[in-house]
């Protein structure tokens, strides 16, 4: 799916390092490094990194179901961390399960490799 830059990136998803590795209809891929500024106390990488990955990425699935013509914002937005991350990156997919007319429900899965670090699912709100 070929979206110009700024529908795609903000300034809060530059500033914690995210990247776009993957955008269809309903459907996105993104990255996040582990950096030191990312860390928690226990040296791991923050939970609130993690949740904001997947809204970041949960946003940009709604934006390619419904079109980048139109905004939607998080209603709700549940998550289950499942493992830590030491060191290296995570990758987020976010898949849109249902896209209504003013709702959309996105599942989304971190996974590092071949394991998974969060699971999560969200409701957005076309406004």
């Amino acid at each position: 799916m070929d979206v110009p830059r700024e529908y795609v990136e903000s300034a809060f998803s530059q500033l914690l390092g995210c990247r776009l590795r993957h955008l269809e209809a309903g459907v996105a891929e993104v990255a996040l490094a582990l950096e030191p500024h990312l860390r928690n106390r226990g040296q791991k990488l923050h939970g609130g990194a993690i949740f904001s990955l997947v809204d970041i990425a949960m946003g940009l699935a709604c934006s390619a179901s419904h079109g980048f013509d139109q905004q939607s914002v998080t209603l709700e937005c549940k998550i289950n961390y499942l493992r830590a991350v030491s060191e290296g990156e995570v990758l987020c997919i976010a898949r849109v399960l249902h896209a209504g007319r003013r709702t959309l429900v996105v599942d989304a899965d971190v996974v590092q490799g071949d394991k998974r670090v969060a699971k999560a699912q969200g409701t957005f709100v076309v406004i």
